[in-house]
């Protein structure tokens, strides 16, 4: 692929994404916008759970129980208008909570840290140093998401919904990408005798490692 069709790519993938918040924070702050409120928070789930079905080596099987499930979201449709709000809520909360937990377990005993495997994607083989550090930073990641849905919940519960809204889709890509910056900036100041890899290198490969 050449570069302008990444840079188009990327370009593309950061407008939707702009555009997705967007619709979001207004459905959320706008009244009389239960319809466009259900639609936007649902389509990420129906165009991924559509995405499984359709790669699936049960295609047909999927796709099934993909139209059922879509029939009874339609037979539900008024409820999940009055309560998108609370769809919105859950998909960014449990988001975050479930990549707390993603990370979270890889730390447990006669576990490879989640960070670890990502290092050693790139590296190869790493120092006592460098793999006590990758451990430290998986314990962070940890903690950073777990914050970010309890902060979630603690918003939507206790605050404006326009506060939690801003929080929500505005907020949560910047302090994502904060992380990474810092993390970068503490792997070059505590390990500075090793090659540092830029950010994406480790999402790279691990998209050529093995399933395994």
């Amino acid at each position: 692929m050449s570069a302008a069709a990444r840079h188009g790519r990327w370009i593309t993938v950061l407008a939707l994404a702009v555009g997705y918040a967007l619709l979001a924070h207004y459905a959320n702050t706008t009244a009389g916008t239960g319809t466009l409120g259900a639609l936007v928070a649902l389509a990420p789930i129906v165009l991924a759970a559509l995405s499984v079905a359709w790669h699936s080596r049960h295609r047909i099987a999927l796709l099934v129980v993909f139209g059922i499930g879509c029939a009874a979201l339609l037979t539900a449709w008024n409820m999940l208008e009055q309560h998108a709000d609370r769809i919105f809520w859950t998909e960014h909360a449990g988001s975050q909570l479930f990549l707390c937990l993603v990370f979270g377990r890889t730390l447990g005993a006669g576990q490879q840290p989640l960070c670890t495997y990502f290092a050693r994607i790139v590296h190869g083989s790493l120092s006592p140093a460098h793999e006590r550090y990758t451990r430290q930073v998986t314990v962070a990641w940890t903690a950073f998401f777990g914050l970010m849905a309890v902060t979630s919940t603690i918003l939507f519960f206790t605050a404006p919904l326009a506060t939690w809204s801003v929080f929500a889709n505005f907020f949560t890509a910047p302090l994502i990408g904060l992380m990474f910056i810092v993390e970068y900036a503490a792997r070059r100041r505590l390990l500075p005798n090793i090659k540092h890899a830029h950010i994406l290198d480790a999402v790279k490969a691990m998209w050529k490692a093995p399933a395994g």
